[in-house]
């Protein structure tokens, strides 16, 4: 597991030999008055990479989002895209905030052709991107009706359609799936996904863990402004405990923390004198890791 620690850290050792940087963050800093947002932050993500972001609420993911989409100046530090700064990076970075940004009065279809041609898309190319997004994100059907008349769903899609409208090699996706339906979560991780298998790098930032379990990301952890733990889900669960859940006849249930769920269990079954009803055996996951990392844990 890789935990990093100092008021400037950077992220290093995850990325392949040989390959390119898209994004890159080191150090940024950024204070709002007394309250402090970003606080050495570093980040870097490579071409096909997928980085789940994770923390709690003020622990710093929209301001890094904001910085990278030049909506923010930093107080220290640096980001690069693809080698340049974030307001040089026009038609690079593909962003799906946590808030709709949508105009109520036009038409999906027309969201899709503004940000298109901003993007610099024209004619053909366009009606071709349009068309594929119309498909993978479901939105056909509502192509032509007015985002106000909208469910928060098919909002949702339409929102992350403008931003991969041009398949930018940045995606930048705060919570895409917040308050969102069951079809709207699968198409939405299903487009992240091939996007990130044509090249993209995506920064996914989410509270719904398994999320990052599907789209096999890899996982930065935030708190206080900083990335506090970095690595693949095997990488930062290893060393976790589990929990053996045992119902014992005639007797209240036995929780059992552990670093060896089945070997716990082995040794249970064979000490024990009552029957045993039902056992339940849960290894360590990505929640146990938020939890363990949110009050402070050292490792």
């Amino acid at each position: 597991m890789r935990f990093y620690r100092g008021a400037r850290s950077t992220v290093r050792g995850l990325l392949p030999k040989g390959s390119d940087t898209v994004l890159e963050a080191l150090d940024l800093a950024k204070r709002y008055g007394p309250v402090t947002a970003l606080d050495g932050f570093s980040l870097k993500a490579v071409p096909g990479e997928i980085v789940g972001l994770v923390g709690h609420n003020g622990a710093g993911k929209t301001t890094f989002v904001e910085i990278v989409t030049a909506l923010t100046r930093p107080d220290g530090g640096s980001v690069t895209i693809d080698g340049k700064a974030p307001g040089k990076a026009k038609g690079l970075v593909g962003v799906a905030p946590q808030h709709l940004g949508l105009y109520p009065s036009i038409t999906v279809r027309e969201h899709l052709e503004l940000f298109g041609r901003l993007a610099g898309l024209r004619k053909v190319a366009l009606a071709a991107a349009i068309e594929e997004l119309g498909v993978a994100l479901r939105l056909g059907e509502i192509m032509d009706r007015r985002t106000g008349a909208l469910s928060g769903g098919q909002q949702r899609r339409t929102q992350a359609a403008t931003a991969l409208i041009n398949n930018p090699p940045l995606l930048l996706l705060d919570e895409p799936t917040a308050g969102a339906d069951q079809e709207t979560r699968q198409a939405m991780l299903d487009v992240v996904k091939q996007r990130a298998g044509e090249g993209a790098a995506v920064v996914y930032t989410t509270h719904y863990l398994p999320e990052l379990t599907e789209l096999q990301a890899t996982i930065a952890v935030i708190r206080a402004g900083r990335v506090i733990a970095r690595g693949t889900y095997e990488e930062l669960v290893d060393g976790l405990p589990g929990e053996v859940h045992a119902c014992f006849e005639d007797a209240e249930d036995v929780r059992i923390s552990t670093n060896d769920p089945t070997k716990t269990l082995i040794e249970l079954l064979a000490t024990t004198k009552q029957p045993i009803t039902s056992v339940e055996v849960r290894n360590a996951d990505l929640d146990d890791l938020y939890r363990s990392l949110a009050v402070g844990r050292d490792t």
